[in-house]
């Protein structure tokens, strides 16, 4: 995304501002939203379930508005670890702290626990609610799903959409910001994002374990970046998987190395193309045993941000 600089000593008055929270079920379509909103790949999108694991803030700034697009983790039912409820507490905290709220349900899967619609309801700010993927269900199908959670939810404004195909996404960014106060901006106008490089390393090198595992180990995997070394043509990169179990590990690096040669290949690639420069990347596997629910490396790994 191209950096927009503003003065913003000019604006007028007039100028908007605001917090919007994207939530959701697993695999509603969430971060395929927040990156076509942005105009920039900055979440992760994998059809697997929990793919996001933290808040992360999309800052889109023009001469009239600045958004903070907030992409959080799918609501869970079932909290299995404490990395589950850190999740959770974002999903909460989405609840209570933005201007506007946007409510996903993927239209064949038309399910949002009640106490989130209970929640969503008793939100005080702007609240729109998105039936999304509408491309690959009919349009009768489309109107009764929109029709029943007419009935159970109350929301501002009602979108059927599809996030991959951008349909829709127009009208709804245009809606957003007619409901963003005015309010005078959060962030500098070259900011895109409040994360780091090292945290986009770890997210691209997780998507691609996500991608190339299968069963419990995307899930029982960490990814951090222990060096980020940047240089006029090259930027060094190393990074260390963390696993719970010595089979996990033998599992991410393979026979004879052959499965964490691959990881390696595929996400320096991403890599690149993210930055718009030659990687090298080096990657590590170890062993902490039970962190998803251990607090200490669960603050390490950033889940208390």
């Amino acid at each position: 995304m191209p950096l927009v600089h503003i003065n913003f000593a000019e604006l007028n008055n007039e100028f908007k501002s605001g917090f919007v929270s994207i939530i959701g079920m697993p695999n509603a379509g969430k971060s395929t939203l927040y990156n076509a909103l942005m105009g920039d790949n900055l979440a992760i999108v994998n059809p697997k379930a929990q793919t996001t694991r933290h808040r992360i803030l999309g800052i889109k700034t023009t001469n009239d508005y600045q958004i903070i697009f907030s992409d959080t983790p799918g609501i869970l039912k079932n909290l299995s670890y404490k990395m589950h409820e850190t999740m959770m507490r974002i999903v909460n905290e989405s609840l209570e702290d933005s201007d506007v709220l946007i409510l996903m349900c993927d239209v064949s899967r038309p399910e949002i626990p009640e106490d989130i619609q209970n929640r969503f309801n008793q939100f005080s700010g702007k609240k729109i609610f998105c039936l999304n993927k509408i491309d690959i269900s009919d349009q009768q199908k489309v109107e009764e799903a929109m029709l029943l959670w007419k009935q159970k939810i109350a929301a501002d404004l009602y979108f059927a959409i599809s996030a991959s195909n951008k349909f829709n996404l127009e009208i709804l960014e245009r809606s957003v910001i007619e409901f963003l106060p005015e309010h005078s901006p959060y962030f500098d106008s070259e900011d895109i994002t409040d994360r780091s490089e090292r945290f986009f390393v770890n997210e691209m090198v997780r998507n691609n374990i996500l991608n190339l595992y299968s069963e419990e180990i995307p899930y029982s995997c960490e990814v951090v970046t222990m060096s980020f070394k940047e240089a006029e043509k090259i930027i060094r990169i190393s990074c260390e998987i963390i696993v719970e179990r010595e089979s996990q590990k033998k599992i991410v690096i393979g026979t004879k190395g052959a499965a964490i040669k691959q990881l390696g290949i595929s996400s320096r690639k991403q890599l690149e193309e993210f930055f718009q420069k030659q990687v090298y990347l080096e990657l590590f596997v170890k062993i902490r045993e039970n962190w998803r629910n251990n607090p200490n490396m669960l603050r390490q790994f950033g889940y208390d941000e």
